[in-house]
């Protein structure tokens, strides 16, 4: 039997070390008695133009996402009070597609009140509008294409305290988590 192959989405790919972080999730992955894809692709032609470069993304993230099994999403904030955007799109994709959707966030601050701060620290671009606040770490569709896409809750950090950006331990839980529920 084949390992299943988790889709590794998530802003990863813009650290710095994101081939070092890439690896290490693999590997993690391997662990666990998964196969993890990840979207960093050391191998692409950065020198074609712009227009060209970002469509050759998109195209070479959906090919990967089309050969998997499941998706495991870093889901942790992102440049803004909730994940990131990209990341977003690819779990709702695993989600039509009637995949399994797994995800981890390494922030357990709520996030009515990480929005609260952003709107403290910036100007509001819609002043007036609720806040959501249901208690989450995210948005309640977020949390809600998880565990409806998996049967399992996001994975948070089990002791309440949120860890750096780049993080594995909270990855970890979520693989063991995601091998778990498909016998791997």
């Amino acid at each position: 039997m084949t390992a299943p192959k988790a889709y590794l989405a998530g802003p990863d790919v813009f650290l710095p070390n994101a081939a070092a972080q890439a690896a290490a999730k693999i590997a993690i992955c391997a662990r666990h008695g998964l196969t993890g894809i990840s979207p960093f692709n050391p191998g692409l032609d950065l020198t074609l133009p712009p227009a060209q470069l970002w469509r050759q993304i998109y195209l070479d993230d959906i090919a990967m996402m089309q050969g998997c099994d499941l998706i495991i999403a870093n889901l942790t904030p992102f440049r803004g009070a909730s994940a990131d955007a990209g990341t977003l799109v690819e779990l709702g994709w695993f989600l039509g597609q009637g995949r399994l959707v797994f995800g981890y966030s390494n922030s357990a601050e709520d996030f009515a009140a990480r929005s609260l701060a952003q709107m403290a620290a910036s100007p509001d671009p819609a002043p007036g509008l609720e806040v959501e606040n249901f208690g989450l770490v995210d948005n309640l569709m977020i949390q809600g294409a998880v565990e409806y896409g998996s049967g399992s809750s996001l994975t948070l950090p089990p002791d309440g305290r949120s860890r750096e950006f780049d993080a594995l331990d909270v990855f970890e839980l979520c693989a063991a988590e995601a091998a778990r529920k498909l016998g791997a």
